[in-house]
């Protein structure tokens, strides 16, 4: 007998769910939050669960979650429109220097990351001075966000033009990649940043404040949902779509400074980009045609994999990532994983993996070695391989991808 691609979860008076697990951790914890989410009365024929699923805050990290007439602030989460961007080079490996330090050097100075001052306008990951290129791709942005917070101003008391692109800390990163063919690829990962947060984090209150003041009987509070035609949900889809366009902007301004930066290095030829590149998100909310009906598709933690659509899968510091090629199957909403997907919480890796266990998993690598990213080294995630065995049948690979420069926040 065949075995289904998918593990069937059902429960007494709530949506089924179907989650592609099959030989990959799944743990107990995300079981049960996701459990949660489908008892809402607002879930569309079924959640469907990605490879790299995993506990989140508000809701499970690699879910797929359909609604009708209604959106999950705190599924979308503060990271809206966080994703990837590649784009592939005409350089080779031999025409990268045997020393790759200052190319890691030349993007860390042209793209600010990691954060101190509290995140504040200081922060060394925000601008000080805002570049012209910057300026530029604000100036598409900033009539609709005067709109927003026009309504609603606390969302202008945020890192906005200051975090446009920038890349921000935790498991965003800008890599330099080999595909098969050891062709170059920079790829790179982050959203949108301070403002988004803001934005994410203030209808997420508005969406529990709505939920109070009709009594609603809530398995969680982060399940908090604001339903169509109440006030304030015209106006949470205005702002998570601005959010996610910046999101966009955000990795597009990245990519085009560590392209500058690249061709100024020493030893390294001039080289030229492909036209075409990959630029997806996976944290994000969008308004969809499925099983013959308009419903709101939340993507917390997966990307979109419509037929012939492609995408970006990354894995960890060490390991192989992969640009994909959309099935579309409509059991998964048409979606694959993100990513590998977290087995050890930040705090759980820092007290589990040593030093030494880091530098074995990123040899090979130009990356940081220090203490402080081993809450990002590979034995904190599920293995690659085994999390894209068991979406085979959502996507198939296009280009494997191996990292030989690494930088982190």
């Amino acid at each position: 007998m065949t075995q289904s691609p998918f593990r069937l979860i059902e429960q007494h008076g709530s949506a089924p769910i179907k989650a592609w697990v099959n030989g990959v951790p799944f743990d107990s914890g995300a079981e049960q939050q996701v459990r949660l989410a489908a008892r809402l009365p607002i879930i569309y024929k079924h959640i469907a669960l990605m490879p790299d699923v995993h506990k989140g805050i508000g809701a499970t990290v690699g879910s797929v979650i359909p609604t009708t007439k209604a959106i999950i602030p705190a599924a979308v989460g503060v990271d809206i429109g966080c994703g990837m961007m590649a784009v592939r080079t005409d350089l080779n490996a031999a025409d990268l220097p045997d020393n790759l330090k200052p190319m890691r050097t030349a993007i860390e100075k042209a793209v600010p990351h990691g954060r101190t001052s509290g995140g504040r306008r200081q922060d060394k990951g925000s601008w000080q001075d805002v570049p012209t290129r910057v300026a530029k791709n604000w100036a598409s942005l900033n009539s609709r966000f005067e709109a927003i917070t026009a309504k609603h101003p606390i969302i202008e008391k945020s890192n906005h033009i200051h975090h446009l692109g920038t890349l921000g800390t935790g498991n965003h990163f800008i890599e330099i990649c080999l595909d098969e063919a050891d062709r170059v690829w920079i790829m790179l990962h982050s959203g949108s940043r301070g403002v988004g947060n803001r934005i994410g984090s203030y209808f997420i209150e508005l969406a529990k404040k709505d939920m109070r003041s009709w009594g609603a009987n809530l398995p969680d509070q982060n399940l908090a949902y604001l339903r169509e035609g109440t006030d304030y949900f015209d106006d949470y889809v205005e702002a998570v779509a601005w959010a996610q366009d910046f999101a966009r902007q955000n990795r597009n301004v990245m990519m085009e400074h560590v392209i500058k930066a690249l061709q100024e290095v020493k030893g390294v030829r001039r080289f030229k980009t492909e036209k075409q590149a990959v630029n997806c998100h996976h944290n994000y909310v969008s308004h969809e045609n499925h099983f013959g009906q308009k419903v709101w598709i939340t993507r917390k933690g997966a990307v979109s994999a419509r037929r012939d659509e492609l995408g970006i899968i990354p894995g960890s510091m060490g390991a192989r990532s992969f640009i994909v090629r959309g099935l579309g199957n409509p059991e998964s909403f048409h979606s694959c994983s993100h990513g590998a997907g977290r087995v050890m919480s930040r705090t759980q890796a820092k007290k589990r993996i040593s030093l030494d266990e880091h530098l074995k998993a990123t040899a090979g690598v130009e990356c940081r070695k220090d203490e402080a990213v081993i809450d990002e080294t590979p034995a904190a995630y599920k293995p690659i391989d085994a999390v894209m065995k068991a979406q085979s049948d959502l996507i198939e690979v296009v280009h494997t991808l191996k990292q030989v420069v690494c930088v982190k926040g």
